[in-house]
């Protein structure tokens, strides 16, 4: 081949490269562009007030396309399938009790985005906001709106496997208290005091102000611990339980359940612990769940699944009786009054 044979070849190829970066940035460009539109046939969200304690809305993360994406958002009770107003207020992971509410934010930046929480009123207002050293992926308040508590990935993104790192925090709200890495808890298993540098602690649940369960994963195996904020202890109570949520009356435990057999990066099944008597008991969900769930009622566990615009909420009853359905699409983070 001559050399203007050659070079004429290498014009064609950087012609061709530049041509399909370009056409894979303007995609990218589009899609997030379509994001900002409302989507045909979709919800109707409109501005409006949005209150923590209102007794009569449900509370959700907005994933509907359109300009109020990502924003917290409330609904009647009886009619989740109907209007959406929309606070203003965007979160990536949001959760509120008793007129006290946590979002996980992003903040963007011109070179990178980093992340805060953010303790938000009744009206959500911003309180006060902490600097988090990684990836939003947990959030939960106390019933008694007093005590918060968020977990982040500081590496890997995904609780699948096991190359990852967590971070968990609770922050008293009224002294302004953080334990910034619940990592520094005295950890017990089978009654002995756990020392290893592999302890990774996540997913809070909150029983009362100074009360909680999470799960607590080391030397391979992830356990649901009992922690004391005041006695600054973590005590295990049954194995491999992920993402605990405790139920309004304190009796049982949901969580996601690693079943043998299953893919690797989908090996979660939704599962009801007994507090008292440690009975398991597999929900009608059989797909699988990278999720916290909530409690709706005393009877009703609510999650999320990917959906057509990023997730939709379904919902199974807790006993292992029935069959999952789709409860609001387009949805994410639910908050139920209780």
């Amino acid at each position: 081949m001559s050399r203007t044979a050659r070079l004429l070849v290498l014009l064609v190829t950087v012609l061709v490269l530049g041509g399909i970066a370009v056409g894979a940035t303007l995609h990218a460009a589009g899609r997030a562009a379509e994001k900002d539109r409302t989507q045909a046939g979709g919800p109707a969200v409109t501005s409006g007030t949005v209150r923590l304690s209102d007794p009569h809305r449900v509370l959700f993360r907005n994933m509907a396309w359109g300009p109020h994406r990502d924003e917290i958002t409330a609904v009647p009770a009886g009619g989740l399938a109907g209007p959406r107003t929309a606070s203003g207020v965007r979160c990536l992971r949001f959760h509120a009790a008793a007129g006290t509410g946590i979002c996980l934010r992003a903040v963007h930046g011109e070179l990178r985005d980093t992340y805060r929480a953010v303790v938000l009123d009744d009206r959500l207002h911003e309180r006060r906001h902490y600097d988090l050293a990684g990836t939003p992926t947990r959030a939960r308040v106390s019933p008694g709106g007093r005590t918060v508590g968020w977990t982040v990935f500081v590496s890997g993104d995904s609780y699948a496997g096991t190359a990852f790192s967590t971070r968990t925090s609770i922050l008293d709200t009224r002294t302004g208290h953080l334990d910034a890495n619940l990592e520094t808890y005295a950890l017990s298993v089978g009654g002995h005091r756990v020392h290893a540098a592999d302890v990774n602690i996540w997913g809070v649940t909150f029983a009362d102000d100074d009360h909680f369960y999470a799960t607590a994963a080391t030397g391979g195996q992830t356990y649901l611990v009992r922690g004391d904020r005041t006695a600054r202890t973590l005590r295990a109570l049954h194995g491999n339980v992920e993402c605990p949520s405790l139920s309004p009356d304190g009796t049982r435990i949901a969580y996601k359940k690693r079943v043998a057999g299953a893919d690797p990066d989908a090996p979660w099944r939704l599962y009801v612990l007994d507090l008292r008597t440690l009975h398991e008991t597999a929900t009608g969900e059989h797909r699988t769940i990278d999720d916290q769930a909530v409690w709706q009622d005393r009877h009703t566990l609510v999650y999320a699944l990917p959906g057509d615009y990023g997730a939709d909420l379904w919902t199974v009853p807790a006993d292992g009786s029935g069959t999952p359905h789709r409860l609001v699409t387009a949805a994410l983070a639910p908050v139920f009054p209780h």
